[in-house]
């Protein structure tokens, strides 16, 4: 395969996926918000957006203040950096059509509807339609993708490179919410603990957990898993270690390694050999050792490395080779 059409769609997989990875946080984000709490609370939670993103500073070229109204149009429909969901989406597009001629009619159908409808709507007529129908139409547009990909794609090199930026982008994406959320909400459950009844910091932690799983569509598998109370600790562990949950690290890099030992080339031995170290360390690794590295530092290595891998691969495979 041309390098320069493995990067066309390895990049539409990636920006897909990271439009459906911002629909998830932002949804739940919201949704979170609609809870009663304190001003300085839903102002941590919507900057933890940006910090997820790094986007700190481009927000502050654009807006004075952190409020859900700026960031929700900030990270929906401005056009002007690169991260939005509008972006995302535009970017998507322009890969599959420099490919269209690799890609199945299903598949570029789907994207191109789903660019040009998002490129019609306004934030304000977003809003009118309400947000959070929005950001599910965001996720059920992907999943149509993903659908028609595996139902009307040959299983070729074209295949694979499109699977393998999906699978990228969703570990690095899984890696962040929990590092940001998973420290944060720590942070408050110690807060509220201290000012609070048990009963109601219970409660509090149960919606916050559930709505963090939620996310990343893991709530009803927590459930199925670990049958009791959700606790900071399970959730890292589901979505670190578990390998048959779709959007957990160990599941992600599983995916990312098999399909290097596929497409190798005489020049990605290396590559393949550090995404094999990634995996190793999820496949064997256990939490007591991960919480004893701190899993903060634990996780910054990790989306380090990943980071490392997605440059590597585009040496070995891609334009930049």
């Amino acid at each position: 395969m041309l390098s320069r059409t493995a990067d066309h769609l390895f990049w539409m997989a990636r920006y897909t996926e990271r439009a459906e990875n911002l629909a998830r946080l932002l949804d739940v984000t919201y949704q979170m918000s609609l809870v009663p709490h304190d001003a300085q609370t839903e102002r941590s939670s919507w900057n933890a957006v940006l910090v997820l993103n790094s986007l700190e500073a481009p927000y502050a070229k654009r807006h004075r203040e952190i409020t859900a109204a700026n960031v929700l149009h900030f990270m929906v429909r401005d056009d002007t950096h690169a991260s939005s969901i509008y972006s995302c989406l535009r970017s998507a597009r322009e890969n599959a059509h420099a490919v269209r001629g690799t890609l199945t009619a299903e598949m570029w159908e789907t994207i191109n509807e789903t660019w040009l409808q998002v490129s019609r709507l306004s934030i304000v007529e977003i809003n009118q339609g309400g947000i959070a129908a929005f950001f599910d139409w965001v996720k059920q547009r992907a999943s149509l993708l993903r659908g028609a990909m595996f139902g009307t794609m040959l299983q070729d090199e074209a295949f694979q490179f499109i699977r393998l930026g999906t699978l990228l982008e969703r570990a690095d994406n899984t890696a962040r919410i929990l590092d940001v959320k998973y420290h944060s909400l720590a942070s408050a459950g110690q807060q509220q603990s201290q000012e609070q009844g048990e009963e109601l910091v219970g409660a509090n932690d149960f919606y916050h957990w559930g709505a963090l799983l939620r996310s990343v569509s893991a709530f009803e598998v927590y459930r199925k898993v670990y049958r009791d109370a959700i606790t900071p600790e399970r959730v890292a562990e589901l979505l670190i270690l578990r390998d048959d949950l779709p959007r957990a690290l160990h599941s992600c890099l599983h995916g990312v390694v098999t399909i290097l030992d596929r497409v190798r080339n005489n020049r990605s031995d290396e590559t393949l050999r550090r995404a094999g170290q990634i995996y190793a360390s999820l496949q064997y690794g256990r939490m007591e050792d991960i919480f004893e590295m701190g899993l903060h530092a634990w996780l910054d290595d990790f989306i380090e490395r990943v980071g490392d891998l997605g440059g590597r691969i585009s040496k070995d495979f891609l334009v930049g080779s």
